[in-house]
């Protein structure tokens, strides 16, 4: 469903500006993110959270399997009402354990709750630069690629994410910037072989050059005849 509502979306928005032929670009706020040091120490104190919930999660489930070992190996001198006491004391821990991991890794619950407080100072931040690089760029649209809009095909000419990542400090260098124009060299032609035998890269052989080395004239003796 958040695949077909992104697409009308943007389809709208190219019939939008479309007819005005406006500039458009595309970022990755995720791998963008990635690169910011608020991003990975909202992260690891993220992770802090789950690590310490999940513990808790499994002390309860120890106190639960603790609490069905002792039923199992009791359960034959038991009178009725003892057993029906300690049963509902082990459903009502099942149902405290669902509980509580609901309360803290269900749907909206307080994982969820600490990523978007820990996560929303980073992402505004990034908001910021995007809006400043489309300003500059004069942009009327711009896309995020790691978001619900699905991008099938991502032309790279129309990608700012390094413009994004330069206003805020963390862009390479050497990055959506032009070459440097450097000095024009002349190179000779090479020469060709001498050697009448020697083949070219298409196996024709070279033609042997018209200019030949000057030699030494030999002595020519006159044979004189006898009469």
């Amino acid at each position: 469903m958040k695949n077909i509502r992104g697409l009308l979306a943007l389809l709208l928005l190219t019939v939008a500006y479309g007819a005005q032929a406006q500039k458009f670009g595309w970022v990755d706020t995720e791998f963008i993110m990635a690169k910011m040091p608020e991003y990975a120490k909202a992260q690891l104190e993220l992770n802090t959270y789950s690590d310490t919930w999940q513990k808790e999660i499994e002390a309860q489930k120890k106190d639960l399997d603790k609490l069905y070992r002792n039923y199992a190996a009791e359960e034959v001198v038991l009178t009725e009402p003892m057993k029906k006491k300690r049963q509902d004391e082990i459903l009502k821990k099942e149902q405290d354990i669902k509980t509580y991991q609901n309360k803290q890794f269900g749907y909206e619950g307080q994982i969820f709750k600490k990523r978007q407080e820990l996560n929303k100072p980073v992402q505004d931040k990034v908001f910021e630069a995007v809006e400043k690089v489309a300003k500059k760029k004069q942009l009327a649209v711009l896309f995020d690629k790691s978001g619900d809009l699905t991008m099938l095909y991502t032309n790279p000419a129309h990608d700012y994410t390094e413009f994004v990542l330069e206003e805020l400090g963390l862009g390479a260098e050497d990055r959506n910037q032009p070459g440097p124009r450097g000095t024009v060299k002349t190179v000779a032609p090479p020469k060709t072989p001498a050697d009448a035998n020697f083949e070219t890269d298409s196996g024709a052989a070279e033609p042997a050059s018209t200019t030949k080395p000057t030699r030494p004239a030999k002595k020519t003796t006159t044979k004189k005849s006898s009469k």
